[in-house]
């Protein structure tokens, strides 16, 4: 081979050279890191070894000077592979628990900034719902314009159980208890025998946790995972909801000088017990049980609510009045509920208000226990509610506990009796194999959509199917009968839309309307769910305008689409089409397809409603929501917001009762600058799209030829990535796959997670750098310059890129690749190639010589993190080695490489 044909080495990345430095205003910051870190360590020492602690000290010093003076990553490599199995689960576990600490300390700074900020400035925090309305009341907008949108404004997170972080409930709650340690003590106010108390609870939460094993040993059942999201729903969003809408309307009154009364603007979505695709431990059964846990949850905090309230109104009627219609209701109670009026203290009957608060608790009761004298609906007991406050509005009671009713009332109109909607969602194939079934037609599936079409207009009419009792359609049409039992007893609210997985044509979704009609799931002739066909593939997105206009063709469907409002919900999958295409190629197919369907639905007369399947990581169209929001397509939002929150991301947004009140406040603030004020036409913007349909073309066969079209690759991906212990973990309780078969059919999540555990992140930029290189050598680069400056969608993308890139680390994932032993030579080098031609294209756009130059924060919490990730991964690739060179057994290396996962991806924070 001469010197010229002989492959080149791969390009080693830039020195790392991190130093870490705190800026002034994060010196609270470092104080916290430390007083947690040096809890840890003595907790350490007590509970394995004061040679644990040495030892983990040592290997840290030496992973933080590799990062400072730009080392290979060799020698702590080999200091790593000489570590005893017996003691690299310790040695795993003791890291996490450091970044867990700085994992707390971290949040906690974030509301400590909050509060400095509130104290010393005199201007709303950025991003806040007062900082949004100022910009827009200076942009021109009315509070008649404001009051107009929002009745029309809904913002529905909607939480899924996509396992790429399952935190048990214990430790969530030992979570809590730190926090608050630290949040009673954010300003350094407590006194020295309060600091001692403070500091020997977080000493016993954190030995307690550690002596608590991270996830439960049997994989979780669907109750367990409604109980997982009831924790986010319940202990989080039904507290800091009535705050959301008081901020909301403070800021209104402070720019606009007027209160002005809030209707309701949030909602909450769940696919816990109800995402059917791919998963057959869900149907009927977890639909039922998923909305029995949800009420019971719904109805214990209102008993606990009003049992509050009830020390709190405690007027009597000498010294105030109450209205007639509260009287005349406790009367009618007394009836009703007979033994709990009997149990009442006759010491309280002069106390209208508490009383009739007694009746309602005991009515709660009863409808929990599914006596008839408990409430139809969630009309009724906010009917009572509105009954007291409109009493109170009357008789001197604005602050004699209005304030206190209405919190309760916020909760009422947000959660009903269900908490959240629960989604539906079934691939397409299995209706079309119930269908096959009903019509006695095995060949359903391969005929032309036209036929198929023509057939289900006859079923939707009400023509019987041709086999009355198809056993194999049996599962489907109980979850459709399930849905006209349930929709009687928990109210409309009860479900979100039904979800169209692998949507393909107009007969998908005519073939839920046909299943429900056959169900007998039909209210006054119509089928009473919203169907949301789900494009995933870059190519399914590329067909949907098509899809979507067969449908609002479709004269029966059009029948279906006015009942329900003439509004249409279209759900966008970000995690398959980036695993198809590539990130770039994904971000672009839906930034069309947006564009395409708005178009069609004015067309057509149609509302259309995006439901935004994001995930966790870059690679599954994470990052921040409300600069993506920003950067969707003009007219997109109008108003509305559905999108899933899933994984690592629902603990990050909604772990912590003041996180999570910011991060409504940023996405509501988000959406009405998007729906108000959406940034002007941009004359160049006709340019940029062809120059990103250009770019994303160039990106996407520059991925499809490493991960879709190389015979090799698969094995490459299962030697060089963690997936074999991905696919044994017991996080979720819904399969890795859909089908059998190689990276065509296994999910987003397992490969994105993978790709993220050996350190590399190929899956958000891989293809990325050879689409930017060919812009800039094709368009020159001060065009393209400007097009990342000056287009949102283009600059949110450089990004989520850039942020991916600085959380990966080439010389680490090299060790991974490695495993796959001669594939290496094969692969690893054009890899290599391609990650630094992404890092230096976007350098060169944004005209820096640092990854993340312009975010700080990030960048430190990056370095915060990574001397305790990058031994765990170390010791994942020696773990990984020793596991699959003695036959990957369920054994103690097993358990030891289950750590280093769970470890790493609660280090990085973007995994699946």
């Amino acid at each position: 081979m001469s010197p010229e044909s002989a492959p080149k080495p791969p390009p080693r990345p830039a020195p790392l050279r991190e130093r870490l430095e705190f800026a002034e205003n994060d010196a609270l910051l470092r104080d916290d890191v430390r007083r947690l870190g040096a809890m840890v360590g003595d907790m350490l020492a007590e509970q394995v070894s004061p040679a644990l602690l040495q030892q983990v000290e040592s290997v840290r010093r030496d992973a933080i000077a590799r990062r400072e003076n730009g080392e290979p990553v060799d020698a702590l490599a080999t200091r790593l592979a000489q570590v005893p199995l017996q003691d690299a689960e310790a040695l795993v576990r003791a890291f996490a628990a450091y970044f867990g600490a700085i994992n707390l300390a971290e949040r906690v700074h974030r509301i400590r900034r909050r509060r400095d900020y509130q104290r010393t400035s005199e201007a709303p925090q950025p991003g806040g719902l007062e900082a949004v309305l100022h910009d827009l009341k200076a942009a021109g907008v009315t509070l008649e314009e404001l009051r107009a949108l929002l009745p029309q404004m809904r913002i529905e997170p909607v939480f899924t159980a996509h396992p790429t972080e399952a935190v048990r409930r214990a430790l969530l709650l030992k979570e809590h208890s730190i926090v608050d340690r630290l949040i009673d003590d954010i300003d350094r106010n407590r006194t020295p025998p309060e600091r001692r108390a403070d500091e020997a609870r977080i000493r016993q939460t954190l030995t307690t946790a550690w002596q608590t094993i991270e996830a439960p040993p049997h994989k979780p059942s669907v109750t367990d995972e409604v109980e997982h999201i009831g924790f986010y729903l319940g202990n989080v969003l039904f507290r800091v909801l009535p705050v959301f809408y008081e901020v909301f309307a403070d800021a209104v009154e402070h720019v606009y000088g007027e209160r002005i009364e809030l209707p309701p603007l949030l909602r909450f979505g769940t696919w816990v017990g109800g995402d059917m695709d791919g998963n057959p431990n869900v149907g009927a059964d977890t639909v039922r049980a998923a909305l029995g846990v949800q009420r019971v949850q719904a109805l214990g905090n209102y008993r606990a609510d009003l049992r509050a309230l009830g020390d709190v109104l405690t007027q009597s009627r000498e010294r105030v009045s109450v209205d007639a219609e509260v009287e005349a209701r406790i009367s009618r109670y007394r009836h009703l509920l007979p033994q709990a009026a009997a149990r009442m203290r006759p010491r309280l009957a002069d106390m209208p208000y508490r009383v009739f608060l007694d009746l309602m608790r005991a009515r709660l009761a009863a409808t929990d226990a599914g006596d008839a004298a408990g409430y139809a609906d969630a009309d009724e007991f906010i009917g009572d509610l509105e009954t007291i406050d409109a009493s109170l509005a009357r008789h001197r009671g604005d602050y004699a506990g209005r304030f206190a009713l209405r919190r309760v009332l916020w909760r009422a109109r947000t959660f009903g009796l269900h908490m959240a909607a629960l989604d539906l969602r079934q691939d397409s194939a299995v209706h079309d194999a119930a269908l096959a079934a009903l019509e006695g037609d095995a060949d359903w599936a391969a005929r032309e959509p036209e036929q198929r079409v023509a057939r289900l207009h006859r079923l939707i009419d009400g023509a019987a199917p041709a086999v009355a009792d198809a056993e194999s359609a049996s599962a489907t049409l109980a979850v459709f009968a399930a849905v006209r039992e349930l929709r009687a007893q928990f109210g409309e609210h009860a479900f979100g839309p039904y979800i169209i997985s692998m949507s393909r044509s107009a007969a998908d979704a005519l073939a839920v309307l046909a299943l429900a009609r056959i169900a007998g799931c039909v209210e006054e002739g119509e089928v009473p769910l919203d169907v949301a066909p789900l494009f995933e593939t870059v190519g399914d997105l590329e067909a949907a305008t098509g899809v979507m206009r067969a449908l609002f063709d479709d004269p029966v469907y059009r029948k279906h689409l006015a009942a329900r409002g003439d509004r249409q919900i279209v759900m966008l999958g970000y995690s398959d089409s980036a695993k198809d295409g590539g990130l770039l190629a994904s971000r672009w197919a839906l930034q069309r397809a947006q564009v395409d369907l708005l178009e069609l639905a004015r067309e057509a007369g149609v509302r259309i409603v995006f439901f935004h399947g994001r995930g966790g990581s870059v690679s599954r169209g994470g990052g921040k929501t409300e600069r993506a929001i920003i950067a969707a397509p003009r007219g997109s939002v109008d108003g509305r917001l559905r999108v899933t929150e899933q994984g690592e991301v629902i603990h990050r947004k909604y772990g912590i009762r003041a996180l999570a009140l910011r991060n409504l406040e940023q996405t509501t603030g988000a959406v009405l600058r998007a729906s108000l004020r959406p940034r002007p036409p941009e004359p160049r913007e006709a340019q940029w799209r062809a120059l990103a349909a250009e770019l994303a073309q160039v990106s996407r066969g520059h991925y499809r030829a490493l991960v879709h079209e190389r015979a090799d690759f698969p094995d490459y991906f299962r030697a060089a990535t963690p997936i074999d212990v991905i696919e044994r973990l017991r996080i979720g309780s819904r399969p890795s796959r859909r089908r059998d078969g190689g990276i065509q059919n296994l999910r987003a999540i397992p490969w994105v997670f993978a790709w993220s555990q050996n350190r590399s992140g190929l899956t958000g930029w891989y293809g990325v750098g050879t689409a930017l290189r060919h812009g800039i050598d094709a368009h020159g680069l001060e065009g393209m310059s400007a097009m990342a400056r000056e287009w949102p969608f283009f600059a949110a993308m450089l990004d989520d890129v850039e942020m991916l890139m600085a959380k990966s680390d080439l010389a680490i994932f090299e060790r991974y690749s490695r495993l796959a032993g001669d594939a290496h030579a094969a692969f690893f080098p054009g890899i290599a190639e391609e990650f630094e031609r992404t890092r230096s294209a976007i350098l060169a756009l944004k005209d820096r010589d640092l990854l993340l130059a312009d975010d700080y924060r990030l960048r430190l919490s990056i370095r915060l993190r990574n001397p305790y990730v990058d031994p765990i991964s170390l010791l994942q690739v020696e773990l990984l080695r020793r596991w699959r060179e003695a036959g990957r057994e369920d054994d103690v290396l097993l358990r030891a490489l289950i750590a280093t996962v769970n470890g790493i991806a609660a280090g990085i924070q973007n995994t699946g």
